[in-house]
Protein backbone atom coordinates (compact mmCIF):
# COMPACT_ATOMS: atom_id res chain seq x y z
CA UNK A 1 0.00 0.00 0.00
CA UNK A 2 2.78 2.40 1.04
CA UNK A 3 4.49 1.79 -2.27
CA UNK A 4 1.57 2.44 -4.13
CA UNK A 5 0.62 5.38 -2.83
CA UNK A 6 4.78 6.82 -2.92
CA UNK A 7 4.68 5.78 -6.96
CA UNK A 8 0.80 7.64 -7.49
CA UNK A 9 2.57 10.60 -5.84
CA UNK A 10 5.79 10.46 -8.19
CA UNK A 11 4.14 9.81 -11.01
CA UNK A 12 2.19 12.88 -10.17
CA UNK A 13 4.70 14.74 -10.01
CA UNK A 14 6.68 13.69 -12.66
CA UNK A 15 3.50 14.69 -14.70
CA UNK A 16 3.30 18.38 -13.51
CA UNK A 17 6.45 18.94 -14.65
CA UNK A 18 5.72 20.44 -18.06
CA UNK A 19 3.21 23.13 -18.70
CA UNK A 20 3.31 21.05 -22.29
CA UNK A 21 -0.32 19.50 -23.05
CA UNK A 22 1.41 17.22 -26.00
CA UNK A 23 4.80 16.39 -27.27
CA UNK A 24 4.64 18.16 -30.20
CA UNK A 25 4.71 21.21 -27.62
CA UNK A 26 7.96 19.66 -26.33
CA UNK A 27 9.93 18.79 -29.28
CA UNK A 28 9.11 21.78 -31.26
CA UNK A 29 12.06 24.62 -31.13
CA UNK A 30 11.08 27.89 -29.94
CA UNK A 31 10.31 30.25 -32.92
CA UNK A 32 12.57 33.50 -33.52
CA UNK A 33 11.58 36.35 -31.06
CA UNK A 34 9.84 39.15 -32.25
CA UNK A 35 10.98 42.54 -32.04
CA UNK A 36 8.48 44.05 -28.79
CA UNK A 37 8.50 47.33 -30.75
CA UNK A 38 6.96 46.04 -33.38
CA UNK A 39 5.76 42.15 -32.73
CA UNK A 40 4.55 41.18 -36.25
CA UNK A 41 7.90 42.19 -37.86
CA UNK A 42 11.45 41.41 -36.19
CA UNK A 43 13.08 43.04 -38.70
CA UNK A 44 12.02 46.40 -37.90
CA UNK A 45 15.12 48.45 -36.43
CA UNK A 46 15.10 50.13 -32.80
CA UNK A 47 16.08 53.85 -32.49
CA UNK A 48 16.63 56.12 -29.89
CA UNK A 49 13.60 58.30 -30.41
CA UNK A 50 10.94 55.46 -30.95
CA UNK A 51 11.99 53.41 -28.42
CA UNK A 52 15.03 53.70 -25.91
CA UNK A 53 14.46 57.35 -24.97
CA UNK A 54 11.42 56.67 -22.91
CA UNK A 55 12.85 54.02 -21.41
CA UNK A 56 15.64 55.93 -20.09
CA UNK A 57 13.24 58.83 -19.09
CA UNK A 58 11.55 55.86 -17.05
CA UNK A 59 15.01 54.19 -15.64
CA UNK A 60 17.52 56.19 -15.55
CA UNK A 61 17.12 60.15 -15.66
CA UNK A 62 15.83 60.28 -11.91
CA UNK A 63 19.73 60.14 -10.93
CA UNK A 64 21.65 60.40 -14.21
CA UNK A 65 20.67 64.05 -14.61
CA UNK A 66 21.44 67.39 -13.60
CA UNK A 67 21.90 68.40 -9.92
CA UNK A 68 21.02 64.47 -9.32
CA UNK A 69 23.29 61.47 -7.20
CA UNK A 70 24.35 60.76 -11.06
CA UNK A 71 24.89 63.78 -12.61
CA UNK A 72 28.13 63.43 -13.20
CA UNK A 73 27.25 60.39 -16.11
CA UNK A 74 23.90 61.95 -17.23
CA UNK A 75 21.69 60.58 -19.38
CA UNK A 76 19.18 62.90 -20.43
CA UNK A 77 20.33 63.45 -24.57
CA UNK A 78 20.65 60.82 -27.59
CA UNK A 79 24.51 61.21 -27.52
CA UNK A 80 24.99 60.69 -23.81
CA UNK A 81 22.87 57.13 -24.05
CA UNK A 82 25.17 56.26 -27.29
CA UNK A 83 28.25 57.21 -24.83
CA UNK A 84 27.19 55.44 -22.19
CA UNK A 85 26.63 52.24 -24.42
CA UNK A 86 29.68 52.21 -26.30
CA UNK A 87 32.10 52.85 -23.63
CA UNK A 88 30.54 53.38 -19.96
CA UNK A 89 29.18 49.50 -19.59
CA UNK A 90 25.78 50.54 -19.56
CA UNK A 91 24.93 47.71 -21.47
CA UNK A 92 26.53 45.22 -18.79
CA UNK A 93 25.44 47.32 -16.27
CA UNK A 94 21.11 46.81 -16.70
CA UNK A 95 21.63 43.29 -17.78
CA UNK A 96 23.20 41.89 -14.47
CA UNK A 97 20.74 40.23 -12.23
CA UNK A 98 19.16 41.84 -8.99
CA UNK A 99 21.65 41.84 -6.14
CA UNK A 100 24.58 41.78 -8.03
CA UNK A 101 26.84 45.18 -7.59
CA UNK A 102 26.45 47.82 -10.33
CA UNK A 103 23.25 46.96 -11.11
CA UNK A 104 21.60 50.03 -13.11
CA UNK A 105 18.89 50.99 -12.16
CA UNK A 106 20.18 50.76 -8.21
CA UNK A 107 16.09 50.86 -7.71
CA UNK A 108 16.17 47.13 -9.04
CA UNK A 109 16.27 45.37 -12.21
CA UNK A 110 14.40 47.04 -15.04
CA UNK A 111 11.80 44.58 -17.38
CA UNK A 112 13.81 42.21 -19.46
CA UNK A 113 11.62 43.39 -22.43
CA UNK A 114 13.17 46.78 -21.71
CA UNK A 115 16.87 45.41 -21.48
CA UNK A 116 16.27 43.45 -24.52
CA UNK A 117 15.09 46.80 -26.55
CA UNK A 118 18.51 48.38 -25.48
CA UNK A 119 20.44 45.76 -26.43
CA UNK A 120 18.94 45.58 -29.42
CA UNK A 121 18.84 48.66 -30.06
CA UNK A 122 23.29 48.62 -29.89
CA UNK A 123 22.83 45.77 -32.12
CA UNK A 124 20.94 47.51 -34.76
CA UNK A 125 23.55 50.53 -34.88
CA UNK A 126 22.55 52.65 -32.00
CA UNK A 127 20.62 54.84 -34.35
CA UNK A 128 18.38 58.03 -33.30
CA UNK A 129 15.33 58.03 -35.37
Amino acid sequence: MKKTIVLTILLAVLASCSDSDTMQDIETPPTTPTNPTNPTNPTTAVTYSKDVKSIIDANCVSCHSSGRSASFRPLTTFAQVKAAVESAGLLGRIQLQSGQQGLMPQGGRMAQANIDLIVKWNTDGLKEN
